[in-house]
């Protein structure tokens, strides 16, 4: 038996020089096997933390650094190694004074392996070697990281005709380099409404495929899509610089996972209010009483909604104020829309303004697809007025509105800020359109019209409009 320095010495041999690795991890690889089997179903990244059981910041964190890519880790270690849970026993175990020889039968494991375990994964570095499940699982994660390097890597000339097909520069006919610089690289997805670089743009797939072309017979020059994808996504992977991901056509800074991809747009538009269950009388425009609905869209997230009666071309437009403290608080994941257009402010505001109507005025309700009209069964519920959908991709089938809509930007410009205008200055535009003698009803007007059969419907006669 040697000195305390000798032992002490003979242990750091044994176990190797380990730097310092940082601060061990929150989680272990059932926690992102977890959380990875839920974004794989198409689960949103915080409702993947809780499945996982860890924190919202640990979930985004491990999201983003893996570029969204699926690490496809499998669900448990092989046979010969040991998991967490066995390691807490093995803890366990020593703290009740067990041996060797005995933790080893518990857990029908090889002495030798325990024992090796005790010393390989013990949470110091001294000679005294003090067990404990979270650091021993912290040092054999570590210890087993083997990335393979990235073929781009290693072949210089192959990692520059990627990067030249991807972020290679447009030039004219006279070689001089044309089109916007873009702006700088800050880590988010390409530009909203502004210039992007002009760039050579391949896809990943479309230089994959090349490559064959133009080496058919350099076996050197061979890379798969899903490989450039993964260089460019994963972090750590070394190979391409990661503001190469504004050279896609998506310009994606993280990529989406195929089960989120494969969601539906429109989960709250079910089969029940879709505009081919809407009553057939809506269609040959005789009754009034059916209204199409849409919204006028400004800049900085202002709008105003648009309301069209189907017989007589009577206009209402929604005055959709911004909610207190838009600007000023800042923009909160899952937060309140404030914008002045969120579900619950739509359908609140839809109420009120169709609520003033006649009861006879308020059969139905047909609007676009767009999710500021998500709480419509509640808008049924206090108005007794049933909504539907139109098809996707289909503004024929609210042709009123459209055109209502297209004589509306005379005054509401595309590109302008529509929350300028109070609730007077838009009924004043409402009114005028009102006033404003239409072709299709006979060169009377909207308000004319609709007077016409409220007063024909007051009467008791056959309230018809030709």
């Amino acid at each position: 038996m040697g000195t305390m320095r000798e032992r002490q010495r003979e242990v750091q041999l044994y176990r190797g020089q380990v730097p310092s690795p940082g601060r061990p991890t929150v989680a272990w690889r059932e926690d992102r096997v977890r959380f990875w089997a839920a974004i794989a179903r198409g689960v949103k990244t915080e409702d993947a933390a809780v499945e996982a059981g860890v924190s919202s910041p640990v979930a985004f964190r491990w999201f983003r650094h893996a570029g969204g890519v699926n690490p496809c880790l499998p669900s448990s270690v092989s046979g010969p190694y040991l998991s967490f849970a066995q390691r807490e026993d093995i803890a366990m175990f020593r703290a009740q004074g067990l041996g060797v020889r005995e933790i080893a039968r518990r857990l029908s494991r090889s002495p030798s392996t325990i024992s090796r375990e005790l010393r390989r994964n013990a949470s110091t570095r001294t000679w005294r070697l003090e067990y404990k499940a979270s650091i021993a699982q912290w040092h054999a994660e570590r210890r087993a990281r083997r990335p393979k390097v990235a073929k781009l890597v290693t072949n210089d000339r192959l990692r520059e005709y990627v990067q030249d097909r991807l972020s290679g520069v447009v030039r004219g006919p006279d070689g001089r380099v044309v089109g916007p610089a873009g702006p700088a690289w800050a880590g988010k997805n390409k530009p909203h409404r502004g210039d992007r670089r002009w760039v050579q743009g391949w896809s990943p797939e479309q230089i994959a495929n090349r490559l064959r072309v133009d080496f058919p017979d350099d076996a050197s020059m061979r890379i798969s899509h899903e490989a450039i994808y993964q260089a460019l996504y994963v972090q750590g992977r070394g190979a391409l610089r990661r503001e190469l991901v504004a050279c896609l056509r998506t310009g994606r800074a993280l990529r989406v996972p195929r089960a989120r991809a494969r969601q539906k747009a429109w989960a709250h538009v079910t089969p029940e209010v879709m505009i081919s269950e809407r009553p057939a009388e809506v269609e040959d425009r005789a009754v009034p009483g059916h209204w199409e609905g849409d919204l006028l869209i400004g800049l900085q997230r202002s709008a105003i909604g648009t309301l069209v009666e189907r017989t007589t071309r009577f206009t209402m437009l929604i005055h959709l104020p911004r909610e207190d403290g838009y600007g000023v608080i800042p923009r909160t994941k899952n937060g309140p829309a404030l914008g002045g257009y969120g579900a619950i402010t739509m359908k609140n505001a839809l109420a009120s303004a169709m609520t003033t109507l006649p009861g006879q005025l308020r059969r139905s309700l047909t609007w676009d697809r767009g999710k500021e009209l998500s709480a419509h069964a509640a808008f049924k519920v206090e108005t007794a007025i049933p909504v539907y959908f139109a098809d996707p991709h289909s503004p024929w089938q609210r042709g009123t509105n459209e055109n209502t809509n297209g004589l509306l930007r005379q005054y509401f410009p595309k590109g302008t800020d529509l929350s300028r205008w109070n609730a007077q200055e838009i009924d004043a535009v409402a009114d005028t359109l009102n006033s404003r003698p239409r072709k299709t009803l006979g060169w009377k007007t909207p308000a004319e019209a609709l007077d016409e059969y409220l007063q024909s419907a007051q009467q008791g006669g056959v309230a018809t409009i030709g």
